[in-house]
């Protein structure tokens, strides 16, 4: 026998070069996951925000007070976090109904808002003239 077996293997930049595709799809690959469980903290955030201004309608639909009282504002603990809750009331064309505006947050100072929620309240039955 007279030819040399020649042995292929990879070599030292080939190997490097594999690394490297290796490493920067990892890298976004976590970088994906990173933002999703961000996402999904906001998405989280904001679903309580909104069970708290539901429960604040709620409250404000269960009293007798009119007209409702604007610029009120309070607190709620829900998933063991405080959240601050700011009520704004507006008129409508009809004196027998207002525009209620619940914005609710983390911050106690109300510089930031996670969501906001509108509905409408009617005079309850049997309280006399329109104001």
């Amino acid at each position: 026998m007279t030819g040399a077996v020649h042995q292929r293997g990879m070599t030292l930049l080939e190997v490097m070069v594999a690394l490297l595709i290796f490493a920067l799809t990892g890298s976004a690959i976590l970088k994906a996951a990173g933002d999703h469980l961000s996402s999904v903290g906001q998405v989280e955030e904001i679903t309580f925000a909104n069970w708290v201004a539901s429960n604040r309608l709620n409250q404000l639909k269960m009293t007798d007070t009119w007209p409702p009282k604007n610029n009120q504002k309070g607190s709620m603990e829900m998933a063991d976090r405080t959240w601050y809750w700011q009520q704004r009331v507006k008129k409508t064309n009809d004196n027998d109904l207002r525009a209620v505006e619940v914005s609710v947050g983390l911050d106690e100072q109300y510089e930031s808002t996670l969501t906001l929620v509108t509905t409408f309240v009617a005079k309850p039955a049997g309280q006399g003239l329109s104001q």
